[in-house]
């Protein structure tokens, strides 16, 4: 047929070869021809009714480094389960984790599950089992075993008590799905009549060399007809992480509303982490369960004696603020101890300290730590978006119009602020914006106006407007996930499809 281009007609030969129908894989293999070379040459013969393209798609799932090492030393809730069983059903917690040998980072998972589960219960600093007899495997246990031996197992294939299994293991985040696709050609009618024709295999020339030009061969040469308008290969090239594009995004929109960024470190004591933002010494969030205190060094240096004083006076019976303060002993030791930050409040309030004068306006951007359990809406490490506006007469509806105009900046519609608590502000409000894809609504962050108890040591005398929302929630939404670990995932699959963020 007129107007075949040599790999169409290598691939209608290998066609032929395998009595008209074969795989994509088969054709490449038997023509010498690459992969993609050979569904370019497909896609032009089936627009010529020549072949005719058989496609199939399932979807498999593997279980990635963490399920692998589940399934070979079973889950962390089995293993405690095991070791309970051991000490007689009733342990303390630290006793149940060494007889389990269990790592540090994987007992919160073990405990929770252990609870859904209903094998146990934690009462106190004390871990007690429901049952008395171990129970047997359940379904994503055996899942769990059965894709270690089979090393993937296709989805469609699946009960629907395994399909469920397997969903209790995506959100576990230990396993991996990825979709499936086998192509096949065929000739059609139209095709086997040329392919019985007998192509002639001529060889082409795809560049004119000056040897070619100046011999003179050209002339005696079939030159390759080019088709501009078909697709070429795939292309990965490297851009940035959608989570640093969104990062980048965020600090961009507060330059443009005149705002200076600052930063800080990421260890702070505890006097600008907690003590200067009248955050009382006993406050359960100072616990061990919801901060990261360093082993070592353990104490850092507090700043001047001046403000410490002030801030203990604060503590203590409210000072100068009209405030009856927290009524107990404040302790320097208790200040000096050092903290992965839990939030960069630490860092703007250490700015007010020494830059009184209004108007003040900036921003943060930067990483905090909580010892949280990590689910599909929480991290252990995670970004929050700070800020502080400092100036006479400005109050909390300047607050919600500044945040409102940063959240529309990024597309989103539905911001509300419903009231809420914090120790350092009043008064104060949580920000909260739509999820269309989840169909909910999802907290964003605090806000507030510093309370006197804090503005009074620093000796600002303006109201101060304060925020601080979380940046992966805020990422959650601009890229439609219903998973906030994905973004830390390292999946080059979804890397790949998202596109950069406008």
């Amino acid at each position: 047929m007129a107007g075949l281009r040599l790999h169409e007609k290598k691939a209608l030969m290998a066609l032929r070869s395998f009595d008209g129908k074969a795989s994509v894989e088969d054709v490449a293999e038997k023509s010498g021809l690459a992969h993609a070379t050979v569904m370019r040459a497909a896609l032009t013969l089936s627009e010529r009714n020549l072949v005719k393209i058989h496609e199939r798609k399932w979807n498999v799932a593997t279980l990635n480094e963490e399920g692998e090492d589940y399934a070979q030393y079973g889950l962390p809730e089995r293993r405690l389960l095991r070791a309970l069983l051991r000490l007689g059903g009733e342990a303390s917690v630290d006793e149940a984790v060494r007889e389990a040998g269990l790592a540090a980072e994987i007992v919160p998972i073990a405990l929770g599950w252990l609870k859904r589960k209903n094998w146990g219960v934690i009462k106190g600093k004390k871990c007690m089992l429901n049952v008395k007899v171990e129970p047997s495997l359940g379904a994503d246990e055996k899942l769990l075993a059965t894709m270690f031996e089979k090393r993937s197992i296709t989805i469609e294939d699946l009960s629907r008590e395994l399909k469920q299994a397997l969903e209790t293991l995506r959100k576990r985040n230990l396993v991996e799905l990825e979709e499936k696709v086998h192509r096949e050609l065929e000739l059609t009618e139209e095709g086997w009549r040329t392919a019985k024709k007998g192509l002639e295999i001529t060889e082409e020339v795809t560049q004119l060399t000056p040897e070619l030009i100046t011999s003179g061969r050209w002339r005696n040469v079939k030159i390759t007809k080019f088709d501009v308008a078909a697709p070429g290969p795939v292309v990965y090239p490297g851009k940035m992480h959608p989570l640093q594009q969104i990062i980048q995004r965020a600090r961009e929109i507060f330059l443009e509303m005149g705002f200076m960024e600052i930063r800080g470190p990421l260890v702070e004591t505890a006097f600008w982490n907690f003590d200067a933002l009248f955050q009382p010494q006993d406050h359960p969030a100072r616990e061990m369960m919801d901060t990261f205190y360093l082993a070592y060094p353990q104490k850092g240096r507090l700043p001047p004696q001046r403000l410490v004083e002030a801030v203990a006076k604060t503590h203590e019976d409210g000072w100068i603020t009209g405030s009856k303060g927290w009524r107990y002993k404040w302790s320097h030791e208790e200040a000096k101890r050092l903290v992965l930050r839990t939030h960069t409040t630490a860092e703007t309030i250490k700015y007010l300290a020494t830059h009184r004068k209004p108007p003040i306006k900036v921003f943060s951007v930067d990483r905090v730590y909580r010892n949280e359990q990590v689910t599909y809406k929480h991290l252990a490490e995670f970004h929050q978006i700070e800020g502080i506006v400092a100036d006479k007469n400005v109050t909390l509806r300047d607050l919600m119009g500044t945040l409102k105009t940063f959240y529309m900046k990024f597309g989103l519609e539905k911001i509300e602020f419903w009231p809420s608590y914090f120790p350092y502000t009043e008064p104060s409000a949580q920000v909260v914006a739509y999820h269309p894809k989840l169909e909910r609504w999802i907290e964003l962050g605090g806000m507030g106006m510093f309370r006197p108890e804090v503005l009074a040591p620093m000796r600002i005398k303006c109201p101060v407007l304060a925020w601080g929302t979380g940046l992966e929630r805020l990422a959650m939404i601009e890229l439609g996930l219903d998973d906030v670990r994905m973004l830390y995932a390292n999946s080059l699959g979804w890397l790949r499809r998202t596109p950069l963020c406008q």
